[in-house]
């Protein structure tokens, strides 16, 4: 299975958006799931049929770039020789402060016309409604923002039914956790829900539903029929 190239595009977003779904894809991949097995026991099957994944950060030069909470990280490629990805995914930044540059946005159109998966976390589908790839689309955004990105970008259809939204190749998350929740799904659909539970356990993170609801995972009860942690770890 050749691995599957991933990559962000660096401006100064949210740092969550884009580290918690690359650390949950990270966990997911055969390298991380298998390394449990220094620690507890893991099936041989699923880390055979886990995912490898190259991850990308890609600036408009080397230059660093800061993020929220004061993190700075060093772009891994640029846009101009990023290699070809398989996935994109853009975090969010303040959309009334949003300054994207044009090669971005004509590298998110040139991406979603090849037919390759984008994924958008938060006020990140208000970056790729400015790219025009969200027109005539459903798509959400981070709930506290929706209307004021509703108002400006009104091509698109936009919806808070659920906490993420899948249309064609785009899938739009509506937060940062929500965003982490709608890449577990892919993750549970592409490549079992064996692997998601692995890569979780790994993370202590328990991924919800589309609802929001904390249904992914088999529920667990003690003697007593009191509700435990879906995850279970080593005595």
């Amino acid at each position: 299975m050749a691995p599957i190239h991933v990559g962000a595009l660096l401006f100064d977003y949210q740092a969550i958006d884009v580290i918690g779904p690359f650390d949950l894809l990270n966990s997911a991949s055969k390298t991380l799931i298998g390394h449990l097995t220094e620690y507890t026991t893991v099936s041989p099957d699923t880390i055979a049929k886990a995912p490898e994944f190259i991850f990308h950060h890609i600036g408009e030069t080397l230059e660093p770039v800061t993020l929220t909470a004061g993190i700075t990280l060093v772009p891994t490629t640029t846009v101009a020789d990023v290699p070809e990805l398989d996935i994109l995914l853009i975090g969010g930044d303040s959309p009334i402060h949003s300054n994207i540059p044009e090669s971005y946005k004509d590298f998110i159109r040139r991406h979603v016309k090849a037919g390759k998966l984008l994924f958008t976390n938060c006020t990140g589908a208000a970056v790729a409604a400015q790219a025009g790839v969200l027109d005539g689309k459903n798509a959400t955004v981070n709930n506290v923002e929706y209307n004021w990105v509703k108002e400006r970008y009104p091509a698109v259809r936009w919806t808070k039914a659920q906490k993420w939204i899948v249309d064609g190749n785009i899938w739009t998350g509506s937060g940062a956790v929500a965003g982490m929740d709608m890449v577990a799904h892919w993750i549970k659909e592409n490549y079992g829900l064996d692997v998601l539970t692995e890569a979780t356990r790994g993370l202590d993170f328990e991924p919800r539903g589309v609802d929001g609801l904390f249904t992914v995972l088999p529920a667990r009860y003690d003697a007593d029929g009191k509700r435990v942690s879906s995850h279970v770890f080593p005595e």
